[in-house]
């Protein structure tokens, strides 16, 4: 075995047993500062225990990191005789010799400190002395080595024995061996963070170029929230044996079609969600044909109110409309695509009346008046031939058919005294009107039966209402119930609202879009039904 630094003299793989052989010679010597293995090894078993200090300097030979370079004076230390008191080598699987007072040999009276009294961190190693420069004397005054060359095979074993070191707790002596290879050999980390205080190193800030977003949903909109809570609170009496008769509290659909996007919702009102009342109001979204000759039917009726089977009109109304609209729909889609504005509306009339009119006999047929079985109805029809932009409207009763273009809401609900309409641009000049008006132009081939009832029913005493009119591109028409036209035409902050949420490049999805109309208003509590067709 050859002294620290120098080469080999014998077999490279009897070093291990040189070096803690009994009859060797010692490793240490007079010199000034000793620095030999059982140094090292000493010095982090009193850090880190016995069993991790041995590990540690066995990881640092076995990974062939060799020793730290021969400081002058260390051939004349390995010569001279050991001194009294020094520990005698030994293999890092053996327990340490007990010493004097119950203390093991590598607990060392001046450097141990009992854990009650360490600090919370390591303090952090003294800045590195400039190459050539002497090292600072260590506190018994014995001289430190220099700072050498760092070898660089030597770099792996250094820095993991650096880590040791700053890891250890401030049990290790400043002026030990291993904290001036470590200080002096080990390249500094880079800064991590402190778990326990958040701090971590400093980032450049990148800057991404981003579109504007919409504004985040909101609760309510106006002078102060509404009286009732924005959720469910109770749910509407069961009967086991007609469950087909329950109403699910929301409805939500949509579609792409041609040039235009469809989303529909229907949503119970705040008041009939904490009274426990089922949803009045009714939705169907149904596609009759296939390919470019479909035709989208979106209807949606509203009972009447403080009525105990307000609910079940609704449906029923929303059924008879789907059923005459679906019979019809080739004949209907056709007109459209030629803009045959007279021959629709008399068609769409007739079929509106009738199924209407079966509505007032089923009331009659339960005994109730006619009045206690209503429901208003509103209805969208949309091609789904790209090349036709043509929407048409119709119905009877209250509500809202609203357009928004260009940044501003246009309220384009047919009057009363307005129930003709306009007349559509872009296909052409249209016929004149005949002096008995255009309702009796076309009847879509279907025959009046003889009624059943005696008096026969009398069909709705509401005008009817019907519109016609070419989208653009950009355009959003919306047709409500009167839970969401009556809050847009009383509160200008809702308007406003949707105008910033519907103004994108983009339709809003199902979920955005049921949670814009549920924004609230005080003072409006009624349920919402709501479908709104976005063109490309």
């Amino acid at each position: 075995m050859s002294q620290q630094g120098g080469s080999p003299t014998g077999h490279e793989d009897d070093w291990w047993g040189q070096l803690y052989d009994d009859d060797s010679t010692g490793d240490t010597g007079p010199a000034p500062a000793p620095d030999t293995v059982d140094d090292r090894f000493a010095s982090v078993a009193g850090a880190v225990g016995a069993d991790a200090g041995a590990e540690a300097v066995d990881e640092g030979f076995a990974a062939g990191a060799g020793v730290p370079a021969q400081r002058p004076g260390d051939a004349e230390a390995a010569q001279a005789p050991p001194r009294a008191g020094l520990a005698q080598p030994r293999a890092p699987w053996e327990r340490p010799p007990a010493a004097p007072g119950g203390r093991t040999s590598t607990e060392d009276p001046v450097t141990t400190v009992p854990e009650s009294r360490m600090p919370a961190e390591a303090p952090p190693p003294p800045s590195t002395p400039p190459d050539g420069a002497d090292a600072a004397p260590a506190p018994d005054g014995s001289p430190t080595a220099a700072a050498g060359q760092a070898d660089p095979d030597a770099a792996p074993a250094a820095e993991r024995r650096a880590r040791h070191a700053a890891d250890a707790p401030s049990a290790v002596a400043a002026d030990s061996p291993l904290a001036h290879a470590a200080r002096h050999r080990a390249t500094p980390p880079a800064p991590e963070a402190d778990p326990l205080q958040g701090s971590a190193p400093a980032r450049t800030a990148t800057h991404l170029d981003l579109p504007p977003l919409p504004p985040a949903p909101v609760d309510y909109v106006g002078s102060g929230p509404p009286t009732y809570d924005a959720e469910p609170t109770a749910l509407p009496p069961a009967d086991p044996d007609d469950l087909d008769d329950l109403v699910a509290d929301t409805v939500l659909d949509g579609a792409r079609y041609g040039a235009c996007t469809l989303r529909a919702v229907s949503v119970r009102g705040d008041s009939a969600r904490y009274r426990g009342e089922p949803r009045r109001d009714s939705l169907l979204t149904a596609r009759f044909g296939t390919g470019e000759h479909a035709l989208i039917l979106v209807a949606m009726a509203t009972g009447a109110r403080a009525t105990p089977g307000a609910h079940r009109a609704a449906a029923e109304a929303c059924h008879w409309i789907g059923r005459a609209v679906g019979r019809s729909h080739a004949r209907l889609a056709e007109d459209i695509r030629a803009a045959r504005r007279g021959d629709l509306k008399s068609g769409l009339h007739r079929l509106t009346d009738r199924s209407l009119g079966k509505l007032r006999a089923s009331a009659a047929e339960q005994g109730i008046e006619p009045e206690e079985y209503a429901a208003t109805l509103r209805c969208l029809l949309l091609p789904a031939d790209p090349e036709c932009r043509t929407r048409v409207f119709f119905g009877v009763g209250a509500g809202g058919l609203f357009r928004l273009r260009d940044g501003d809401w246009q309220d384009i609900e047919p009057r009363v005294s307005e129930v003709t309409g306009e007349p559509v641009v872009g296909f052409g000049s249209l016929p004149p009107e005949t002096p008995e008006g255009d309702r009796l132009t076309m009847d879509l081939g279907i025959t009046t039966p003889p009624s059943p009832y005696d008096p026969a029913p009398e069909p709705s005493r509401e005008p009817f209402r019907f519109r016609a009119s070419v989208a653009h591109p950009g355009d959003a028409l919306l047709m409500c119930t009167g839970g969401l036209a009556e809050p847009l035409r009383g509160e200008p902050d809702l308007c406003r609202y949707l105008t910033t949420r519907w103004s994108g490049p983009t339709p809003p999805g199902l979920a955005a879009f049921l949670a814009d109309t549920q924004v609230r208003v005080k003072g409006y509590a009624d349920d919402r039904t709501a479908a709104a067709v976005w063109e490309a």
